[in-house]
């Protein structure tokens, strides 16, 4: 089966490629393996030249990159340009910082000196989606390449171009082919991959269920993995909150990457003085936004990336309402079979609904009716997943003190949940384990491995 570059705003297949065959992929993993002993040997300083030299040409190149995303997968090419530069940007934060991340740490014991020091596995695989085509692969290469792992990506099929597209900066910025390579590959291929000890260790992004069953193939092969799955999260305005500037945000927090984001804002728990007054101005902000052409700069959301994203997202909704939820905003699919889906609003949200029990991955919001703080503290929490939440109040001290009993990887009191270089990233619950970004990302690809030592032999006879 073909690996095909499919535009979802056109609804046409720009370019074929032949998945590579096992034999190949093979070698290219014998070739990364014995690759990554010399690349661990490197000093810090070449590699962090290496990535510094790939932000260089993630900035030079910005507006081809851009425009890929948008043909392969329908993003704004303004979205596309912000999320090459957040790239570059975090090749720029692990060049700067690894080498202080990993540097041994000493431990007072009984020894005369010892310590924790941080060695790299080796090969490492990356299994990536397609919603952020270049930021997910690279919050994983970077920290990955400075601690001298290398990396081999198995992209989503519908982005070849953008894997690519990666695999070309990292060699023309100076790293050994073999330390970094793109491979073409359907699905059937990975269980052979987490089968090899030449695999060290792998991190997926995406669904619950491909979490699972790589969770499963590595586990019995003793293996490292790292999983950043699927979020519902939850964003609770308050009644004290300033409801205008969190309508806004709420409606940008719901339509990033047009609503494919996992850190999306999906549940909208909001206490009931404040709720009509919320909705219809989070309506008026959703309503305000421009569909259209990718490559348009004035796009402000496209296509979803696939029709059958769009079919199943409208399946979640009617029967969502058919099981009682309320439709606020009408928008959607104008027909079935095809990417373009329009925001949509959906109150009373309960229990046994599709809407309140799965993520809806697309621009769809989620309006839940709270009590009181502790009712949305409840709501926030009665959910498998737990990846971000945001809370909205004038009182950042409550609003601390809520964040604190909310099961998720993330939250932000009075700002819009993102991802960046400086704080760990990563879910609990069905959201995944582990984390990426920060010292602690770095940390997760390496041996920690402790060492003792004790007082020199001869030193010791002189003493006695």
């Amino acid at each position: 089966m073909a690996i095909e570059t499919y535009n979802p705003h056109t609804g046409r297949v720009l370019r074929r490629f032949t998945p590579f065959s096992w034999a190949k992929t093979e070698r290219i993993l014998d070739q990364a393996h014995r690759a990554a002993a010399k690349w661990q040997a490197t000093p810090f300083a070449h590699r962090a030249d290496v990535l510094r030299a790939a932000a260089a040409l993630l900035r030079e190149r910005q507006d081809d990159l851009a425009r890929t995303m948008a043909l392969e997968m329908g993003k704004p090419v303004t979205d596309g340009r912000a999320e090459v530069q957040k790239c570059a940007a975090c090749c720029e934060f692990y060049a700067e910082h690894a080498e202080g991340f990993l540097a041994d740490e000493v431990v007072k014991t009984d020894a005369s000196r010892s310590f924790i020091s941080y060695q790299p596995l080796g090969v490492v695989l990356a299994i990536m989606p397609w919603n952020f085509p270049l930021w997910q692969v690279v919050r994983f290469a970077a920290p990955a390449l400075m601690a001298g792992n290398v990396g081999l990506l198995k992209h989503a099929s519908n982005v070849p171009q953008c894997a690519l597209a990666l695999e070309k900066i990292f060699h023309d910025a100076g790293l050994p082919p073999a330390c970094f390579r793109t491979l073409l590959i359907g699905s059937d291929l990975v269980e052979k991959l987490l089968s090899d000890d030449r695999v060290r260790a792998a991190t997926l992004t995406g669904s619950e269920g491909a979490g699972a069953s790589v969770a499963a193939i590595a586990g019995a092969h003793i293996k490292k993995t790292v999983l950043e799955l699927g979020g519902s999260d939850a964003f609770i305005v308050l009644a004290d909150a300033d409801v205008a500037l969190a309508a806004k945000t709420a409606a940008q927090a719901r339509m990033i990457n047009t609503g494919q984001s996992c850190i999306a804002a999906k549940r909208f728990i909001v206490e009931k003085p404040v709720i009509k007054d919320f909705i219809s101005q989070m309506k008026t902000h959703l309503l305000a936004m421009r569909p259209g052409d990718p490559l348009d700069d004035a796009t402000q959301y496209g296509p979803l990336a696939r029709p059958d994203l769009a079919d199943e997202l409208t399946k979640q909704v009617n029967d969502s309402v058919e099981q009682g939820a309320k439709v606020e905003l009408f928008g959607g699919q104008a027909k079935p079979g095809t990417a373009l889906f329009r925001p949509m609003i959906l109150s009373n949200i309960k229990p046994g609904q599709r809407a309140y029990e799965e993520e809806l991955f697309g621009p769809v919001a989620l309006v839940l009716e709270a009590k009181n703080a502790d009712d949305a503290v409840r709501l926030a929490n009665d959910s498998r997943f737990g990846l971000g939440a945001a809370i909205w109040t004038s009182d950042s001290k409550k609003g601390e003190a809520l964040a604190r009993q909310i099961e998720s990887g993330a939250v932000f009191v009075n700002g819009l949940v993102k991802s960046m270089p400086e704080l760990p990233f990563g879910g609990v619950k069905k959201s995944g384990y582990g984390r990426e970004l920060s010292y602690l990302g770095i940390r997760e690809f390496v041996n920690q491995k402790s060492v003792w030592i004790g007082k020199d032999a001869a030193a010791s006879a002189k003493v006695e």
